[in-house]
């Protein structure tokens, strides 16, 4: 049986023998866009063929709200220049990183630069995730200690707390929710990264930081529009991502691919946020299915994320791409509850 999916171009030829026995009506979430495809068992196929010929049209056919959505998406851009910009500190050293010539010494210097993220680096450095506990004091010492790579986690996890941190209303997240979520995300990518693509592993940590920084930017044209959101959700196994496509023609990794190119975010990182929830549209881009893996299994473990996480799901080929056993996923998610909050408990006392 050929099926279509009513908001996207997706067709799934699915066989009924896959339908679970006795049910006549199904409802399950497109593995694309996410938005919710219902099948009637009862419908002979032809009339699955006319409705399939129906959902093509309205997906084909352009509409006022792709322009309508077009430019919302300009006037939501150009609004960026009012949120907080991401720290100086935080650049430069993303710089030096990317820098093969470079030396601890150089990220420590300009950790020095900035006193509040300084002491705030010194003290995530001696929380439990790092196993120095109140060794380390003064930040050419925790460089000494922890490595080159190892620092600039720890500016990365300190610049973005006081970016992430908020409370977004328009979601229905808590302060700090966001920020513990991301950091799950990263620590997930960094697990699963050096499993199967060592390489990789700095840059899946960065890529799953700010992987849904959009949410900050889309939250409050989310929240003006609670009434339609809500009334969306209401559907059987919606979720946000398919609402911020079907209400605002677009999401909130698209926004997050445009704020990350504003920020020189490195093209490989900026290209896997903006496919983070389908990676089999990046083009073979590792770090997307990287992230993707993650980003689902922190939303199964319930850290940081709206009532909706339950209907997300990985992609079957996201595990056949990157070749991490399934029967692995459960350790990377007891691995990523555990430093979240060995790191949490630090930041934020």
């Amino acid at each position: 049986m050929k099926i279509k999916c009513p908001n996207c171009p997706q067709v799934y030829n699915i066989s009924k023998e896959k339908f679970p026995e006795g049910k006549k009506k199904i409802a399950f979430p497109c593995p694309a866009c996410k938005a919710t495809i219902r099948i009637d068992l009862n419908k002979t196929d032809k009339e699955v063929d006319a409705l399939n010929k129906s959902n093509a049209a309205q997906t084909d056919t352009p509409k006022k709200g792709v322009t309508d959505s077009q430019a919302l998406k300009k006037k939501i851009m150009r609004s960026v220049t009012d949120l907080p910009p991401l720290p100086q500190v935080l650049i430069k050293a993303n710089e030096i990183m990317a820098n093969p010539s470079s030396t601890f010494k150089d990220l420590g210097g300009i950790i020095e630069t900035d006193q509040a993220i300084a002491g705030r680096v010194l003290k995530l450095a001696n929380s439990a995730y790092y196993g120095l506990r109140g060794m380390v004091s003064s930040i050419h010492q925790a460089s000494v200690v922890l490595g080159f790579e190892a620092l600039g986690e720890l500016i990365s996890v300190v610049g973005a707390a006081g970016l992430l941190d908020n409370i977004l209303n328009g979601y229905g997240l808590e302060a700090g929710s966001l920020w513990q979520h991301s950091l799950a995300v990263a620590f997930g990518s960094k697990i699963i990264a050096r499993k199967q693509y060592p390489t990789h592993e700095n840059d899946a940590f960065s890529a799953g930081l700010l992987h849904d920084c959009g949410k900050m930017i889309l939250d409050e044209y989310v929240k003006e529009r609670e009434d339609q959101f809500d009334s969306f959700l209401k559907g059987e196994g919606n979720t946000y991502l398919a609402a911020e496509k079907q209400i605002l023609g677009f999401d909130h990794a698209e926004i997050a691919f445009d704020l990350c190119k504003k920020w020189n975010i490195p093209e490989s990182q900026t290209l896997a946020i903006r496919y983070h929830h389908c990676p089999s549209e990046s083009n073979q881009n590792e770090l997307a299915y990287i992230i993707h893996i993650a980003d689902v299994l922190a939303m199964k473990g319930g850290i940081g994320t709206g009532f909706d996480s339950m209907f997300y799901e990985i992609e079957r080929k996201a595990l056949e791409f990157t070749g991490i056993p399934e029967s692995e996923l459960e350790g990377v998610m007891q691995e990523m509850v555990e430093s979240v909050d060995k790191v949490s408990e630090q930041i934020h006392q």
